[in-house]
């Protein structure tokens, strides 16, 4: 999101995570802005009986964690790399010299905070009130919105974090996913989803 010239005016450090290391913690304070150099993150809570809930996947280029960072109170999620990953990593002091030096950054990432707002709101609306099928369509459909192809998009999610996504068993996926490629609505491909 934040150009790396940028980013190495302000001194940014490059933190490299295995796969599963947990780069914070929820309920740590937060000190850092963090972006996605190369890698996959995810930010996940786990309720009472364990089961874990994907608040977001980040990938090249995004940033996360920023809310907390920014409304000074506590991670509400731990994030964990999926793969291999190399995280920019900029304090809190940097971060706050950055946005006041560079407006267009500042309203980039206010847009980009309005942008996962409104993800947030119409995932609630999506768990609280449909079908499993029209939950994982309304998930892909935003994935392939906001992807640089618009013709076929292959859904690069596995069953399990659509599940988790979603708020919905992974047997549930698997059966909505069945049946929504009966309906042509997906189509599978050598076990890939296409939309």
């Amino acid at each position: 999101m934040i150009k790396e010239t940028i980013l190495a005016e302000y001194q940014v450090e490059e933190c490299l995570l295995k796969k599963g290391e947990m780069l914070f913690m929820e309920g740590e304070t937060p000190r850092y802005y963090y972006q996605v150099k190369s890698g996959e993150i995810k930010m996940l809570n786990y309720n009472e009986e364990g089961k874990e809930f994907i608040q977001g996947i980040f990938y090249d280029q995004q940033s996360f964690g920023e809310p907390p960072l920014l409304g000074d109170f506590p991670y509400p999620a731990t994030a964990q790399a999926l793969r291999d990953s190399i995280i920019y990593r900029l304090p809190l002091t940097k971060f706050t010299e950055l946005l006041k030096n560079n407006f267009e950054v500042h309203w980039q990432l206010s847009a980009t905070l309005a942008s996962r707002l409104r993800y947030k709101s119409m995932i609630m609306r999506e768990i609280s009130s449909h079908s499993p099928e029209h939950r994982i369509l309304t998930l892909i459909d935003y994935l392939k919105k906001h992807a640089s192809s618009a013709e076929r998009f292959e859904v690069k999610l596995t069953r399990q974090q659509i599940a988790d996504l979603t708020g919905l068993r992974v047997e549930t996926v698997i059966r909505a996913i069945k049946n929504l490629e009966a309906q042509q609505e997906l189509e599978i491909i050598d076990r890939k989803v296409w939309r």
